[in-house]
């Protein structure tokens, strides 16, 4: 069995009923998430080994956030305990044409004052095929950067894939402190994931012919960008979601994957009465690493990864949870609904 190991933070989800706004809720539902979280969760709902690896305080609330990976399957052997708090961010779910909103609340976070030394690189990685981090993780603060690049460094050096999402957050970092830490970060990415601004948010690549806020998205210009990222850091592949956001509710979704020579595209679901888009880039890289440590052609992993984040705007939560089975009869056409009896 393939296995994948991510690093980053899982944090406590507090968001109002449905589509309440934060100043008119008197409570909030709680669930637990974070980017390498979620693709955790998803790789083992898809049958992979999967290991999430975090810090996280000793207290009640931390063995809650463990709890909530163990019940899917996630190996948290190598999750270290110690510090004070958990992070948390709220979740204000948009709908139509006003747009969702998160605030954070995570700083002095376990992870975001662990230290590298305090993880066991060659246990975490024993046996590994892939290791896989965010953009989140490294703009959380100084110390937990450090920890993702001794932990990029150690899969390299046993030769394991390592992708990155750039998931870029203004809420958490400028630009160019993100153009900074993420160039030293990406000599040992081999696959890189970005949404349809990273590029240009990171790293000042632009695509032309693109306006992100009209839901105008210009393919060619894009297969620039990954053709820039390529050139630049020498990624085995480069794969890029495509949102075109005609509304909160109402999105077209798809992506491209190149592979150094070739730009394969995915067919665009039209995601309507979208129930919930957090998670939705991270169910996409899940589905990407799947679809191409089983062997898939690239096409095939990026239709996959596709479908499996398009179910995900279906789903309630951080987490993606969806069979193989499920993403596999999406992706072959099946987008009826129907009820399965």
């Amino acid at each position: 069995m393939k296995r994948v190991v991510t690093l980053g933070e899982i944090m406590l989800r507090l968001a109002p009923p449905g589509f309440a706004r934060f100043v008119q809720t008197d409570g909030f539902d709680a669930s637990y998430g974070g980017g390498e979280a979620n693709v955790a969760v998803a790789l083992a709902n898809f049958g992979l080994e999967a290991a999430f690896v975090t810090k996280l305080p000793a207290h009640e609330m931390g063995q809650a956030a463990v709890n909530a990976l163990r019940r899917y399957g996630v190996d948290t052997r190598h999750i270290v305990r110690g510090g004070n708090r958990i992070g948390i961010y709220f979740l204000e779910r948009g709908a139509n044409q006003r747009a969702s909103k998160v605030i954070y609340d995570r700083a002095g976070s376990a992870i975001a004052e662990a230290t590298a030394d305090e993880f066991d690189w060659d246990a975490i990685f024993d046996g590994a095929d892939w290791f896989h981090f965010t953009g989140i993780t490294p703009a959380i603060s100084p110390e937990a950067a450090a920890l993702c690049l001794a932990a990029a460094q150690a899969a390299r050096a046993k030769n394991i894939s390592v992708s990155c999402d750039l998931n870029y957050r203004k809420n958490l970092w400028t630009k160019a402190q993100a153009n900074e830490t993420m160039a030293k970060l990406m000599p040992y990415v081999t696959h890189c994931i970005a949404n349809e601004e990273d590029a240009a948010d990171v790293f000042n690549i632009h695509a032309p012919a693109t306006d992100i806020n009209a839901g105008a998205l210009n393919h060619d210009g894009y297969i620039d960008v990954a053709k820039q990222l390529t050139a630049r850091f020498g990624f085995a592949q480069v794969a890029i979601t495509l949102r075109q956001s005609l509304s909160a509710s109402h999105n077209n979704w798809g992506a491209l994957l190149y592979d150094g020579t070739a730009a394969h595209f995915s067919p665009t679901y039209e995601i309507t009465d979208i129930v919930d888009r957090v998670g939705g880039g991270d169910s996409f890289g899940a589905g990407l690493i799947y679809g191409l440590l089983n062997g898939f052609a690239p096409a095939d992993a990026l239709h996959f990864a596709v479908a499996a984040s398009c179910l995900k705007h279906s789903i309630e939560g951080d987490f993606n949870h969806v069979s193989v089975a499920e993403v596999k009869a999406l992706a072959a056409g099946n987008a009826s609904g129907r009820v399965q009896r």
